[in-house]
């Protein structure tokens, strides 16, 4: 039997919960919990926001711990292995994009807190091909937030082609940015923070930016004007996206993560006049995440966290919800 925290309703209080996973499949890994980050997405999940919330629903997808047991078909990991489990546990590893290695696109890939269970409890399970090794210069205690935030933020790098002489602006200084800023300085850009938040320019610069826009500010906005290659936007909320087009380079890209609660408009000619583009993307790939977890451990880059007991969930999960943490929770166990 594992033990779990669920809830049963929307917004409802995460309880004690009990359940039987059945036998464990040929491919599957079943993990020990150590660490689990606690992120938007689970609380997104838990009210239902997206209308596809089964209860009892246990939350968790930025989970850190060691296997327990492996299916008998598993060879590429071992027992006692830590490893790291996000927001992916399984794809079809036959569709035309799992085959060219596009894993995260697979039309039939299962979430890990989408019809089944998820890590705020003592033990999860995926498929083997999603669970994917911590290395060792990595601190197991912050890095769960990696395995969902922080692959957010690091593929685009990788599939927009980024180029580390590229000048880049980041929207957003909170759990997504702060970790999008360590990666676009590791990698050679030119980095500019976008914030309503003037208060955090100090520490914006402290976690990789080089400049820092006040964007309640019109003015600071006209000052930027055409100068840069890639924007990369980690909120969720609607902005004046005319704004951030008219400080693209030509060829330049306004890139989305966040999700933004009403459809995207700008108007379409300046982005014709300098070739501009809107683009989106979700998490990355098994590849993409052990080359994220590898420039992490290189360039000694881990998200900024805050941490509570698996008995405090329900305060963690407040907090997250109405408060303003700096800039991920973690749950330990």
């Amino acid at each position: 039997m594992i033990q779990a925290y669920a809830a049963h309703e929307p917004q409802g209080e995460l309880k004690p919960f009990e359940y039987d996973p059945g036998s464990l499949l040929p491919n599957g890994v079943e993990i020990n919990v150590e660490y689990c980050g606690i992120c938007h997405s689970d609380l997104s999940m838990l009210d239902n926001e997206w209308g596809m919330t089964q209860y009892p629903f246990v939350p968790g997808h930025e989970v850190v711990g060691t296997i327990s047991t492996i299916g008998e078909q598993v060879t590429n990991l071992q027992v006692g292995q830590r490893v790291g489990l996000g927001w992916f546990s399984h794809s079809c590893l036959v569709c035309e994009w799992c085959v060219a290695g596009d894993r995260n696109l697979c039309p039939t890939a299962e979430a890990t807190i989408i019809g089944r269970h998820g890590g705020f409890a003592d033990k999860v399970r995926a498929h083997e091909d999603w669970v994917l090794p911590l290395p060792a210069e990595l601190d197991a205690t912050t890095a769960g937030p990696l395995f969902c935030g922080g692959i957010t933020v690091f593929n685009p790098i990788v599939q927009m082609g980024i180029q580390p002489t590229d000048r880049v602006g980041v929207i957003g200084i909170g759990g997504l940015g702060h970790m999008a800023l360590g990666f676009l300085n590791a990698w050679g850009c030119d980095v500019t923070a976008f914030s309503t938040s003037p208060d955090k320019e100090a520490e914006a610069r402290e976690m990789g930016a080089h400049h820092f826009v006040n964007s309640r500010d019109p003015k600071a906005l006209e000052a930027v004007q055409s100068s840069f290659d890639f924007i990369l936007s980690t909120v969720n909320a609607d902005l004046d996206w005319d704004a951030y087009i008219a400080a693209l380079r030509p060829r330049g890209r306004l890139h989305l993560v966040g999700v933004t609660p009403s459809p995207i408009s700008s108007q379409i000619f300046p982005m014709i006049l300098g070739q501009k583009s809107i683009s989106a993307s979700p998490l990355g790939s098994p590849t993409t995440i052990n080359n994220m977890l590898s420039f992490a451990a290189r360039h000694e880059i881990a998200p900024i966290t805050e941490t509570y007991g698996f008995n405090q969930i329900n305060e963690a999960v407040d907090k997250l919800r109405n408060g303003k943490p700096r800039y991920r929770l973690v749950l330990k166990h």
